[in-house]
């Protein structure tokens, strides 16, 4: 069940109408928010904050195999796979991720994210 709600959470955070709400946004990650890309550069959370907001455009993202580990009482490390789709359907910038969310008192917020480039897979679980 935490696993369908942490994954729900993460997968809000790809969609273009969280991305164009600052309000959800601020509420989904953590103060403290931290984020390495796939570039290797690394993002803060006013960083993202001011990337994205009313007119942001973002590419379709599919993910899937995730797992999901409690570190421990209201700490859980999320991963899983993603990619990126073009119009045509084919899926691109293939990724492996993890995320750290924490349990505060306005719910489950993103503390930490990495991406990592990898090969071409199945997101099938």
């Amino acid at each position: 069940m935490l696993l369908e709600e942490v994954s729900s959470l993460e997968t809000e955070l790809h969609t273009i109408e969280a991305r164009r709400n600052s309000q959800r946004m601020e509420t989904l990650l953590h103060p403290d928010f931290v984020e390495f890309g796939r570039s290797g550069r690394r993002y803060t959370r006013a960083e993202i904050l001011n990337e994205f907001g009313p007119t942001s455009v973002l590419q379709t993202v599919r993910s899937g195999k995730f797992d999901l580990a409690v570190l421990e009482e209201g700490i859980a490390l999320l991963t899983y796979a993603s990619a990126h789709v073009d119009g045509d359907g084919k899926q691109f910038r293939h990724t492996l991720r993890s995320s750290v969310w924490v349990c505060t008192g306005i719910g489950w917020q993103l503390r930490v994210h990495q991406g990592t480039p990898t090969e071409a897979r199945s997101l099938s679980d």
